[in-house]
């Protein structure tokens, strides 16, 4: 198979066993695939897999040669631009079974990307799953706690429903309706007289063994949607328009709900597998993950560098060190340092080389990045404000809400700080104010969890 676009191998086998013949006269080379990757800013990448591959191990493969760490929250999605879908790729897919699917002259791509939410309700399903859109039928009494919720949705012998209003779209219709859905283990269905379930009111609109659900991107422009939280369902085999069963819900979390219950009913504990396995490596690894927890103090002050094992003498050091940093920093604040405004210059454009800093994002494109990283709380990104060449602005996620905070120059004494809260907590640039919210919430409604980055490939 031929490809102008530059490759990676998924494969590092030696080279004497590339081009072994195997008993059916067929060569490795003949079992490989190329497909190609794209990422937010549009540039990709192509690569070539073996046809069993699946979306972990193409995730994989792109964190280790972009050097990223591996946060078990890199996703691939399903981008259908001709119908203005996407969907998240589960980890356990087949990424060939899912391209077979598409038509050849759709303009169809598989994007890497970062999916905070990807199994956050397996950590909060009480934030996922309101407790007016669930019922139980089981012999459960009173309040259920996060892991029997999720324990109902794993368990094949239970029969939690999903039930409340959306508006549906018919085929040939431009108008939507809104009726009263029930989503059960055997299927979506509305009720065609009010909020009845009864079974001769019940009207079936789709299973998920054969089909899969998506994400509107542009529900209200292309679809003619009341609000901007549309999705759908499309049978797994088609690429037709005709053939998506579109909804609406009057918010973000009743979508997310909806969502993530039918992920859960067509995957139920291949879910819960994807989710625990990264874990469990890195448990049963005897390397040691790169997190808070594998970094250790070292001393580099003599000939030769060292492991400081001693817990008094790392506290010391690190004391010192912060002493030492407050003294530079004092010195670069001070009348001293000859040039005001070359040093403010280096103070404030500490920022620009931040993975969390977009310069001259709009409100509308914050937003867009921050719901594709994940509507979870903490979730951020800085930028200029468009209103105020001077300032800047935090977008953060809060109970699925994205809210905007203005961060305002406050200067003292010739002196040029930011501020969150009208100057009563002041920072000499924005990598201090980040890394403040990041341990304190202060004034916001959470801390700073989740940057959002663009990556490159």
């Amino acid at each position: 198979m031929l490809c102008t676009q530059p490759y990676l191998s998924c494969r590092a086998s030696p080279k004497s066993q590339l081009c072994q013949p195997t008993n059916t006269g067929v060569s490795c080379a003949e079992m490989l695939s190329v497909i190609k990757v794209y990422t937010e800013d549009n540039s990709s990448r192509a690569v070539e897999v073996p046809s069993d591959i699946i979306a972990r191990d193409i995730c994989q493969l792109f964190v280790l040669k972009n050097h990223c760490i591996d946060d078990h929250s890199w996703t691939l999605f399903e981008h259908l631009a001709h119908l203005g879908i996407e969907r998240t790729i589960e980890d356990h897919e087949s990424v060939l079974e899912v391209q077979s699917n598409w038509g050849m002259d759709s303009d169809s791509r598989l994007y890497f990307r970062k999916n905070y939410a990807k199994y956050e309700f397996f950590k909060k399903p009480l934030d996922f799953f309101p407790e007016s859109m669930v019922s139980i039928s089981s012999e459960t009494n009173g309040l259920m706690n996060h892991s029997e919720l999720i324990q109902t949705f794993l368990n094949s012998s239970t029969c939690p429903e999903i039930h409340g209003f959306l508006h549906s779209k018919e085929q040939g219709r431009k108008s939507w309706k809104k009726f009263y859905f029930v989503l059960r283990r055997s299927g979506l269905y509305f009720s065609n007289k009010g909020t009845s379930k009864e079974p001769r009111h019940l009207q079936f609109v789709a299973e998920f063994c054969d089909s899969d659900v998506y994400t509107l991107l542009s529900a209200r422009k292309t679809h003619g949607a009341p609000a901007d939280y549309g999705f759908c369902v499309k049978p797994s085999k088609s690429s037709s328009a005709r053939d998506l069963k579109l909804l609406c819900a009057d918010d973000e979390q009743t979508r997310t709900c909806w969502i993530t219950a039918m992920r859960l009913f067509k995957f139920g504990m291949q879910l819960y597998q994807n989710f625990i396995q990264p874990h469990q490596k890195q448990k049963n690894s005897p390397m040691r993950s790169i997190s808070e927890n594998s970094l250790v103090a070292m001393d580099f002050s003599g000939h030769r560098s060292r492991v400081i094992e001693n817990p008094s003498e790392a506290l010391s050091v690190a004391v010192e060190e912060g002493l030492s940093w407050r003294v530079r920093h004092k010195y670069l604040r001070s009348p001293l340092y000859p040039k005001i405004e070359t040093r403010q210059k280096h103070l404030i454009s500490i920022h620009m080389a931040q993975p969390w800093f977009h310069s001259k994002l709009s409100r509308d494109e914050a937003h867009k990045l921050i719901t594709q990283h994940g509507l979870i709380d903490g979730v951020f990104l800085l930028r200029d404000s468009q209103s105020n060449p001077k300032t800047f602005v935090l977008s953060l996620c809060h109970t699925q809400r994205i809210r905007h905070f203005q961060i305002v120059p406050v200067e003292d004494d010739g002196e040029l700080f930011y501020s969150l809260d009208d100057g009563n907590t002041r920072f000499s640039d924005l990598l201090q104010l980040v890394e403040f919210y990041q341990l304190n919430r202060g004034v916001l409604p959470c801390k700073l969890k989740h940057h959002c980055a663009r990556t490159t490939l």
